[in-house]
């Protein structure tokens, strides 16, 4: 008998292990994906789906991989099983018809759009009539990016917009307000010279907004780009330095970067850099977060195609050293160029040579998880920020949210004009799992995650600290939640509607309370007591019960005086306090409905929970046999009650409660 104990243990310890590597493996495959680390997080969601752990899951996300990856005969592979699961939702039809298109299955990606539309999907009535690649429709099915108004375009070419220390700078063609006329002949524009406005400015930017000092020349000036602290900029300009124009040996002037310095309120000191030659043009200078690194466009000898991507370490004397291609990943055959450093590090720019939606697209690469300094793939950033014509020129603000970007589209007010862009961050609600009667962290709890309708559409385990963590869209309502099998199941309610766009975390903790288990309450008459039992807290194997909860109470609004209807129920805690278990020990929390501040109802609840705290005690019950009385105003709403919510009186009076906890009956 011993001996098949000893293999029970270890059967369950075996069991536990493989459970806790496979919730590792889909914690670590769901940060891969979320840092669009695509291709490792495919193989760890395929080892996943061998385990046969967490599969329906582990299958949807497999195949928006390969849809991010571009490789649409395997997206249509795995999206072909994911449209089969239970309450998929119906952007999974979209996705299959999309990479069925992919593969040139053109009659059932045709059937399966029009099963995406007849479950309520909306699509473009010319979607599919448009030959661009599967992968960019996916983008655009779930834009990141929405157009804000850029009030400084003019008729002529306006690009190259960055923000800075409350200015915004950029390159324009729009110097026809100045006395001397300069036309660059290749389009009859004036040349281009670099300007600054304030960020909330109302009025027009002509040619007195111009930069001031010796950077703007009669040739080519822009885009620039400055350190963080505004004291040095990197800028291109036509090969032309000391009234001096240079071409190369076809006769042609080539672009070059310069470095200026900031001289009381004006750009000076000029100085061509050693990344620069003659015979080759290099421009479109962007620094990292930390200023220790220059990227550029340039197509010196080395280059791939038409223009590639470069880096060069900038060493604290200033000198540039270590030149670098940034390789095929980035860089094609055709032309690569606009790069910009966001404060992740991740690189965007703009090239024609990789799958887009037009001419030049922007992009943006994919790291490494184990190596951030290596790429590993690029994605298009997709609509409205990319079209079907040129799109470049691509920037980011600190804050992540907000930034600019040139394109010459329909619709712009000259051949190339600025916008404005805010971008929608990534959502997830988190929270820890806790035991409600020690505080400690409960590992490997099943968190659900349902939609609005009741379909779950997620599933995750709790990691050694009791977290959890897992993406959901915007403006929908969610129910959450958790169990175990020791514990009771504990759920939270919460919404993502009108919520701020640069929020991106939702909290919603849990307490899970112990199951109890004594066999004393089923003997005991509980309608006389009134404690409530049921099958799934009886366990007659053990005298200890935690977790139990006793009868609630209920209160007036805004009102903490014990009502003589519950002041019965409360006699009967006492009685089975004082006379049937003298030494039996709960917990008192106190509750609120949502109405009113936040301050104004924890002090009220705390105001509940010592009236019935006083109450308990002057009729006999023994004070240390109350291990606490609590309040915990609005903050555990047992309905959908809250803030902005239309509820009735009854349905606010089920939050208005004191509720006990058994923490022991011997």
């Amino acid at each position: 008998m011993k001996h098949k104990n000893h293999i029970l243990v270890i059967v369950f310890v075996l069991i536990c292990s493989t459970l806790f590597a496979q919730q590792g493996r889909q914690k670590r495959a769901d940060t891969l994906f979320n840092k669009f680390s695509f291709v490792k997080a495919a193989k760890v969601y395929r080892e996943l789906i061998q385990k046969n752990y967490n599969r329906d899951y582990a299958t949807r996300k497999l195949a928006d991989c390969y849809a991010y990856l571009r490789d649409p005969r395997n997206a249509a592979r795995y999206y072909k099983n994911v449209v089969k699961q239970k309450n998929v939702p119906i952007e999974y039809y979209y996705k299959y018809a999309q990479s069925l298109r992919g593969i040139k299955k053109y009659d059932e990606s045709q059937d399966w759009l029009k099963r995406y539309k007849d479950s309520g999907g909306v699509v473009n009535a010319n979607d599919f009539s448009k030959d661009i690649n599967f992968i960019t429709s996916v983008f655009g099915a779930e834009q990141q990016y929405f157009l804000d108004r850029f009030r400084f375009n003019s008729k002529f070419s306006d690009f190259g917009a960055f923000e800075q220390d409350g200015k915004v700078y950029f390159t324009s063609a729009r110097d026809e307000g100045s006395a001397v006329k300069r036309i660059y002949g290749w389009n009859e524009q004036p040349f281009l010279d670099i300007y600054e406005a304030d960020v909330k400015s109302k009025k027009n930017v002509d040619y007195s907004a111009k930069i001031k000092g010796d950077v703007n020349t009669i040739f080519h000036d822009g885009p620039i780009t400055l350190t963080k602290d505004g004291k040095t900029m990197y800028f291109s300009r036509n090969n032309f330095n000391k009234n001096v124009e240079v071409k190369d040996n076809t006769g042609l002037t080539n672009m070059k970067i310069y470095r200026a310095t900031l001289v009381d309120g004006e750009w000076t000191n000029i100085e061509d850099l050693s990344i620069n030659g003659d015979n080759f043009s290099t421009q479109h200078p962007a620094l990292n977060a930390d200023d220790s690194k220059l990227y550029f466009a340039s197509d010196r000898p080395g280059t791939n195609g038409g223009s590639d991507i470069w880096v060069v370490d900038i060493f604290p004397d200033g000198t540039l050293r270590n030149l670098k291609n940034m390789g095929k990943v980035v860089n094609t055959e055709s032309a690569e160029g606009f790069p910009f450093i966001n404060n992740e590090n991740v690189l965007f720019f703009s090239s024609d040579g990789h799958t887009g939606l037009g001419l030049l697209d922007i992009f943006a690469t994919l790291k490494d998880e184990d190596n951030n300094d290596e790429i590993v793939g690029v994605i298009n950033v997709g609509v409205p920020v990319n079209s079907n014509a040129d799109d470049f020129s691509f920037s980011m603000n600190p804050d992540g949210i907000t930034g600019y970007f040139a394109s010459n589209r329909r619709g712009g007010r000259g051949s190339d004009d600025i916008y404005a862009y805010h971008r929608v961050p990534i959502l997830h609600v988190e929270g820890v799992v806790t035991d409600a009667i020690n505080g400690n962290p409960v590992v490997g709890a099943n968190i659900k995650l349902f939609d609005e309708k009741g379909n779950e559409i997620a599933f995750m385990e709790t990691d050694e600290n009791g977290y959890y963590q897992i993406n959901i869209d915007r403006n929908q309502d969610f129910k959450i939640i958790a169990n175990q099998d020791k514990y009771i199941d504990d759920y939270r309610t919460f919404t993502s509607k009108k919520i701020q766009t640069e929020l991106t975390s939702i909290t919603a903790n849990l307490l899970l309370n112990p199951v109890p288990n004594v066999a004393k309450l089923a003997d005991l008459n509980t309608n006389n007591l009134g404690y409530e039992t049921s099958e799934s807290i009886i366990n007659s194997d053990s005298t200890n019960v935690k977790g139990a909860k006793l009868k609630p109470i209920y209160f007036d609004f805004e009102k903490y005086n014990i009502l003589k209807e519950y002041a019965l129920e409360l006699d009967k805690i006492v009685k089975l306090m004082t006379v049937y278990y003298p030494d039996m020990v709960i917990k008192i929390e106190s509750h609120t409905d949502s109405r009113g501040t936040t301050l104004y109802n924890d002090v009220l609840s705390q105001n509940r929970a010592k009236s019935t705290y006083d109450y308990l005690v002057s009729k006999g019950v023994n004070p240390n046999n109350i291990l606490e009385y609590k309040g915990y105003g609005e903050r555990r709403l047992i309905n959908e009650c809250a803030d902005g919510v239309s509820c009735s009186k009854a349905k606010h009076q089920l939050n208005r409660r004191t509720e006990f906890v058994v923490v022991k009956m011997e």
